[in-house]
């Protein structure tokens, strides 16, 4: 705790307080609170926490904020506030902290989830809820579907107290700035835990009914399942984005002149794709492609890369085989799929001038016609050692002066809608590779290529 700022330390007292307060209540004689169904629903929450604490079932279980809700909602529905409030306490004191400082984290889950868990039982009594759960505690069967009312503004309570919650524990220990602190997360939390209300309402009225707590098995064990799956996705997403990162690092080592321009090419075409209207899933790949369309440069040899002088013929050819390189060291990464003949075909020209294999119109694939207009566009507005980059209008027009022989005029105009539409940021105008810029002839054997877009190369000597 000691590594914890004093104002989040401040923040967990205070919390972890109210969270006390509101769970006085339950040992005291006139409580009436159901001891069986607390410990029982304890339990299930501490079995589900505790794989996450074991080395051989870590990396395979869904450890994290939220892969048991339905199970805290359905304490919320079936126990008094404050009994619901200490139904978490065992699992979250037990759970996996994978960071630094654990007791402050762990504390800070702990008193987290029983002050969310009793806000939203409290909502669902003062709503009358579980008389509408059937079985002991009220009718024969659930009354639905007015039973769906109360268990959903005891989602959206769940929701925005969690949220507050954390835009607070944001601003005190991560040290977030106040306006950003609370931005999108209950947004984002609201879809999820209006699910999670729907599959702990099924387990509650499971446990109330005659077959008794063992059938709420049947939403438990799915459920769990689901969080399974989800994780492992989000797992293989994580590795995914690793792996695009680690490349790009490499380049950026090898060549840092190039620093930046790899990622704001990505952003360009991410815009393009999303102005022609392309799912999330290609837009992603297409983003992919923009960022890793220089991997191939790891395949050039440092002294070419780095050279100041005049690239001799020889040396320009083994620069234009980077896209074949960049191929060939992607090819076996499954999910960048269409990028990687956007990698490969990035420096083909509508006229059928371009490298590597003189594709012209539509036989160039149409991710490498919108990474060959980003690459272009970044070329001409990233400021260099010896010029300053160009204002952006001044870029677009280049483009559309291009377009039908170096350019689609699809892409380009997709761009400049887009452009109209988000702007570009001026911070993304730092000093990167220098590229040709468009519409200027494909260099002469024996000289140094001035500036074409979407090259690598430099000019013959750089301005200090």
């Amino acid at each position: 705790m000691r590594t914890t700022p004093r104002a989040a330390r401040a923040y967990i007292l205070c919390v972890a307080l109210c969270a006390t307060v509101c769970a006085l209540p339950a040992p005291t004689p006139g409580a009436a609170t159901p001891w069986g169904t607390l410990a029982l629903l304890a339990a299930l929450y501490l079995a589900c926490e505790l794989p996450g604490r074991c080395s051989f079932f870590a990396r395979s279980v869904p450890v994290g904020a939220g892969s048991f809700f339905p199970l805290l909602l359905a304490a919320a529905f079936l126990l008094p506030p404050a009994a619901a409030v200490l139904v978490s306490v065992p699992g979250s004191l037990a759970g996996r902290v994978e960071q630094q400082p654990v007791a402050a984290r762990r504390v800070w889950r702990t008193a987290q989830l029983a002050l969310t868990v009793g806000a939203a039982s409290w909502t669902y009594a003062f709503l009358g809820g579980p008389a509408t759960l059937g079985g002991a505690g009220g009718g024969a069967v659930p009354d639905l579907p007015y039973a769906l009312l109360p268990a959903g503004a005891t989602a959206l309570v769940f929701s925005l107290v969690l949220a507050v919650l954390d835009g607070g524990i944001l601003a005190t220990a991560e040290r977030v700035a106040v306006r950003h602190a609370w931005r999108g997360l209950l947004a984002r939390s609201v879809g999820p835990h209006l699910v999670h209300a729907l599959a702990g309402l099924m387990m509650a009225i499971l446990w109330r009914s005659s077959y008794g707590p063992v059938s709420a098995l049947v939403v438990v064990l799915p459920m769990y399942i689901s969080c399974w799956v989800f994780a492992q996705y989000h797992r293989q997403h994580a590795a995914h984005r690793a792996t695009i990162r680690a490349l790009v690092q490499a380049v950026d080592i090898k060549d840092g002149y190039t620093r930046g321009h790899s990622e704001r090419v990505g952003r360009a075409s991410e815009l393009i794709a999303r102005e022609l209207g392309m799912e999330e899933e290609r837009m992603e790949a297409l983003r992919f492609a923009g960022i890793l369309h220089d991997v191939g440069k790891l395949g050039v040899p440092t002294r070419i890369l780095r050279k100041d002088g005049p690239l001799t013929p020889e040396e320009r050819r083994v620069i234009e085989l980077h896209p074949e390189y960049g191929h060939e060291i992607v090819r076996g990464i499954g999910f960048l799929d269409e990028a990687r003949a956007a990698i490969l075909h990035h420096h083909e020209r509508l006229d059928g001038s371009g490298y590597p294999y003189g594709l012209a119109g539509d036989a160039i694939p149409e991710f490498a016609r919108v990474v060959a207009v980003a690459d272009a566009f970044d070329a001409m507005t990233s400021t260099r050692s010896y010029r300053r980059g160009r204002p952006v209008p001044a870029a677009v027009a280049e483009l559309e002066r291009c377009a039908g022989s170096q350019f689609d005029p699809q892409m380009v105009r997709a761009l400049a809608r887009a452009l109209d539409r988000h702007g570009w940021s001026a911070a993304a105008n730092t000093v990167t590779s220098e590229e040709q810029p468009p519409g200027l002839p494909r260099p002469r054997p024996g000289k140094r290529p001035s500036t074409a877009a979407g090259t690598t190369h430099r000019p013959g000597r750089r301005r200090r």
